[in-house]
C-alpha cells in the first residue's frame, strides 16, 4: 500500500516514514504543495498525510485542489491548530480525518489504518474519467465538485462507458448494457442521448469526455 507524506519538517517526517515502512506501508515523501499536488495525480496512493502549514500552500488548498481535480484519496491532515472551527475548516475542504501535532505514533498509525480501510472499501463503487465521478452505489454524478443531474437512461450508457475507460463500446454493446431488456432503440435514439449526455458534461466544465469513433461506436477519454 502506496502513501504519499507531506511534510515539511524534515525530522517529523522521517519519524512518519520510517515508522510507516515498518508497518508494511510503501512511502512517498515530499516537502512542498506543489511537488504533493504533482505526486497526488500520478501515482495511485491509498492515502495521503497531509501537513497543513507548508512552506509554499496551505495544506487545506492542496484538499481543495484535488477533490477539484476528481480525487477521491483519502486525506489525514496533520497540524498544530486545535480549534475547533479548525477541524471543522479541514474536514469541510475535503480532509478525511484531522490529527493535532504533538500526537503519538500509534494514534497516527491507527488512522493512517483507518482511511486506507475506507478507501479500499469504496474504491471499487467510484467510476472515474479525468474528473468526472460516478457513484455506482449511490449514483450521484459528479464533475469536480458540481453534480451533474441525468436521465436514468443516461447514467446507464454513461456507466457503460466508464466501465471500460478508452474501449470503443459499439451500438450493439451500448443496447446490450444500457437498455437491456427495455426493447431495442434505433441508432437515432442512442445518439439523442449520447448528445444529451455530452452537453450536460460540458456545462459543468470541460469537454464533453466522450468521444465518437465513426463507423464503430463511442468511448471515454480523459
Amino acid at each position: 500500500m502506496r502513501l504519499l507524506v507531506v511534510e515539511d519538517a524534515l525530522d517529523l517526517a522521517h519519524v512518519i516514514t520510517e515508522g510507516l515502512e515498518r508497518h508494511g506501508f510503501v512511502i512517498d515523501a515530499c516537502a512542498d504543495g506543489e511537488t504533493a499536488l504533482a505526486l497526488a495525480e500520478s501515482e495511485p496512493y491509498v492515502g495521503i498525510i497531509l501537513d497543513r502549514m507548508l512552506p509554499d500552500a496551505d495544506g487545506l488548498d492542496i484538499c481543495r485542489a484535488l477533490r477539484a481535480r476528481g480525487s477521491n484519496t483519502p486525506i489525514l491532515v496533520l497540524t498544530a491548530r486545535d480549534a475547533l472551527e479548525d477541524r471543522v475548516e479541514g474536514l469541510d475542504a475535503g480532509a478525511d480525518d484531522y490529527l493535532v501535532k504533538p500526537f503519538a505514533f500509534s494514534e497516527l498509525l491507527a488512522r493512517a489504518r483507518a482511511i486506507t480501510r475506507r478507501h479500499a472499501a469504496t474504491r471499487s463503487n467510484i467510476l472515474r474519467a479525468g474528473d468526472l465521478a460516478l457513484d455506482l452505489t449511490s449514483g450521484h454524478v459528479t464533475r469536480g465538485e458540481k453534480e451533474v443531474s441525468l436521465s436514468a437512461k443516461e447514467r446507464l450508457i454513461l456507466t457503460a462507458l466508464l466501465r471500460h475507460p478508452g474501449r470503443v463500446l459499439t451500438y450493439a454493446q451500448l443496447v446490450e448494457q444500457a437498455w437491456n431488456l427495455d426493447g431495442e432503440p434505433s441508432p437515432e435514439v442512442i445518439r439523442a442521448h449520447i448528445k444529451n449526455l455530452r452537453r450536460k458534461l460540458m456545462e459543468h466544465g470541460g469537454p464533453g469526455l466522450i468521444e465518437t469513433v465513426h463507423g464503430m461506436g463511442y468511448r471515454v477519454v480523459g
